[in-house]
């Protein structure tokens, strides 16, 4: 049996499937229609809409299979998120990678497969529209074409999800979105006993901009300052923007010293930019920096409501320094 590669930009797909907070929640009837159609256009007695998890492929909607989820080192969809169109397999128990695979030799016994990806924002794959039968079969030049049709439907309803989860403006996480991806952030760092703090920003002077300037200018405030949070922090830290002139990062696995030097090529970044940008104004910041602790921060929100006081605090001392200057 040969387990599933991994795709090369597996931390942002994952990272992207975390962001859709859609992982064990309940089934929906917008996919389960899917699953019955193809189910009944195909004439097989098992369709999917599977989510490929680190370790896992867990089930959206499953017609004709009783579980929910099972490992990723034994799944068929593994190898179909490593390309770009259908990944088929006519003959299992007749295929090298998959003869020997317990999906092929006990139930639900695949002989034939085919998964098209679910591909959202930036071409990432976060699993697969597929078909299962016990019996040897292939699909047609136009069975395909519908197959690739539904797995289009799947991935346009993939995306009203996303958008639910990206802010509009920005690009980046919204509140929402940014919870469900920290809320899976900390949990790791409890299980690895590792640390992670949060970054609590607030703009200053950012009412001054919009009345001076205008709002488009103000919009271009912000999306610029998101682009250098992006820039100054990790790839694996959770980022967002929880809305008007508010934005978070959230940092795993970094001490005080790294901490502190992120926080160092932040305003390192930030003065390129004011200095290139040249608009009549500086953005400009007030951040709170709170260490995680599980005990006394029991939820997410918690974490927040620490960041978001010691910001404002940094924000007050601003403001009677400028007024005693």
């Amino acid at each position: 049996m040969k387990a599933p590669d991994y795709p090369d930009n597996e931390d942002d797909r994952v990272a992207t499937l975390r962001s859709l907070d859609i992982l064990d929640t309940e089934p929906e009837e917008r996919f389960d229609r899917l699953t019955r159609i193809a189910r009944r256009l195909f004439r097989v007695p098992i369709a999917l809409v599977s989510f490929i998890d680190i370790n896992r492929q867990w089930f959206k909607s499953s017609q004709g299979l009783e579980v929910k989820e099972m490992s990723r080192d034994i799944s068929f969809c593994g190898h179909a998120i490593l390309g770009d169109d259908i990944f088929m397999i006519s003959d299992a128990s007749l295929d090298d990678r998959f003869y020997d695979n317990p999906l092929v030799t006990d139930e639900p016994r695949i002989r034939f497969y085919a998964g098209v990806p679910l591909v959202i924002s930036q071409g990432i794959k976060i699993g697969t529209l597929c078909l299962i039968d016990r019996e040897p079969r292939i699909l047609s030049e136009e069975d395909k074409e519908l197959l690739r049709d539904l797995g289009q439907m799947a991935a346009q309803e993939l995306s009203s999800v996303q958008l639910a989860t990206i802010d509009e403006l920005t690009q980046i996480s919204n509140r929402r979105g940014f919870i469900a991806l920290a809320v899976h952030a900390l949990n790791l760092c409890k299980r690895l006993n590792k640390p992670a703090s949060l970054f609590f920003f607030d703009l200053d002077l950012f009412k001054e901009i919009n009345d001076c300037y205008g709002h488009a200018e103000g919009d271009y405030a912000l999306i610029s300052f998101s682009k250098i949070l992006k820039e100054a922090f990790r790839t694996s830290d959770v980022i967002g923007r929880l809305g008007g002139d508010e934005f978070v990062a959230l940092l795993s696995n970094a001490d005080r010293r790294e901490t502190q030097q992120i926080l160092q090529r932040l305003d390192q970044v930030l003065t390129d930019f004011n200095n290139q940008a040249c608009r009549g104004y500086d953005i400009a910041y007030s951040v709170g920096i709170i260490e995680f602790d599980a005990i006394r921060h029991q939820s997410i929100n918690d974490l927040l409501a620490d960041g978001d006081r010691l910001m404002y605090k940094q924000k007050r001392e601003k403001r009677i320094k400028e007024s005693l200057a």
